[in-house]
């Protein structure tokens, strides 16, 4: 085949490192012939999809012969409607990270600053180095977003702050008090994302709705939500952000035209009307999250906290990537964090209570196999 010729990519790409997904269940069956692996590592959740939803995608299968709505806009005004927000005001995307893809290249030109904790998502930085933006990485504080020092990092050039909340991968919030202190000090030329994927699984009475609290009070910020968490429509790939229509209808500039497919957006319509549904998963996965902990404690394991999301971070003292490769050969893949900026932690998702077992006895061959050799 031809070369490429020297210049024709562009040069902000020469240094990227692209997101790693964790490996399916498949490949690692097939590369070390186990008969059973389990997933612990994409903060899926273990459920499938609402009732409501899988009968959504079964009717609108017989229509994928037709390209979808490229202005979602059943799915678009069912969200407005239940957030009390103008339709104006809601974009959507392939998932929350097709919506951090989406505002980057709406904001961001090169040269442009965006400021963010870290450890965290690494979409965050990816996208803005894409453009060839500068991503200022702030260190964490006891493992959460340290918002006085993310003010201070900001400078002229500063165009948008992320706000992780609960951070991936610590699993940790910020308190209410420190989040309308931000708010207040934050200067008016940075557009805050404040990126609650997580929000339904938690009911810490100090954790903010940042679309009542912040949205709504007229402060320049977008909060993204997902149906890939609690709704188990992760492989569907919805996403949504509530924030100034000005900044909406520059999304759906970015956004190509048909990012998200019919029945993702009929699963996720459907996904909206059964609170009882919402709730007891909410109840399983905090059960979950308890049982997790307690077996990652047990074996010797610290554990940041206190986690109010659907996943664990775990710190090992050493580098993650040879224990995450053990247990791989014990059959449970977890996510090693290089690539989130924690070389010694690994993140662990919550499972079923069989899971759980499989993955305790995991660890304790683990630690027969390291104790003989």
């Amino acid at each position: 085949m031809a070369e490429v010729p020297a210049g024709l990519v562009r040069p902000a790409l020469a240094g990227l490192v692209p997101y790693e997904p964790g490996k399916p269940v498949e490949e690692v069956q097939r590369e070390l012939g186990l008969e059973r692996v389990v997933k612990l590592a994409s903060n899926e959740g273990p459920f499938e999809p609402f009732p409501a939803a899988l009968a959504a995608l079964e009717r609108s299968a017989h229509e994928l012969n037709r390209y979808p709505d490229g202005g979602a806009y059943r799915l678009r005004t069912a969200l407005a409607n239940r957030h009390g927000v103008r339709f104006e005001e809601l974009a959507v995307g392939a998932g929350a990270d097709g919506l951090i893809d989406g505002i980057s290249q709406a904001v961001l030109d090169p040269g442009d600053q965006v400021v963010l904790g870290w450890p965290s998502f690494p979409s965050y930085v990816i996208y803005a180095r894409k453009l060839g933006a500068e991503p200022v990485q702030v260190p964490l504080r006891e493992h959460r977003y340290d918002l006085a020092a993310l003010l201070d990092a900001v400078t002229d050039r500063t165009k948008l702050v992320y706000v992780c909340h609960p951070n991936n991968p610590t699993g940790t919030i910020n308190t209410r008090a420190e989040l309308d202190s931000y708010f207040d000090r934050v200067p008016p030329h940075v557009l805050t994302v404040l990126d609650q994927a997580y929000f339904e699984y938690i009911d810490d009475p100090d954790y903010v709705d940042g679309i009542e609290a912040y949205v709504k009070a007229g402060q320049r910020v977008i909060v993204l939500r997902t149906f890939s968490k609690i709704y188990g429509l992760a492989g569907a790939r919805v996403g949504y952000g509530v924030g100034p229509a000005e900044l909406v209808t520059a999304l759906g500039k970015t956004r190509r035209a048909f990012d998200l497919a019919s029945p993702a957006q009929e699963a996720a319509v459907a996904s909206l009307d059964d609170p009882g549904e919402l709730e007891r998963r909410r109840a399983r996965n905090l059960e979950g999250r308890s049982e997790l902990e307690r077996i990652l404690r047990d074996a010797g394991y610290k554990v940041a906290g206190p986690a109010v999301g659907n996943f664990l971070f775990v710190e090992l003292g050493e580098d993650a990537q040879p224990w995450f490769e053990a247990l791989l050969r014990e059959g449970v893949i977890v996510r090693p964090l290089a690539g989130f900026g924690a070389t010694r932690a690994v993140r662990v998702t919550v499972g079923t209570p069989d899971e759980h077992a499989f993955f305790a006895r995991a660890l304790a061959q683990m630690r027969t196999a390291a104790a003989a050799s």
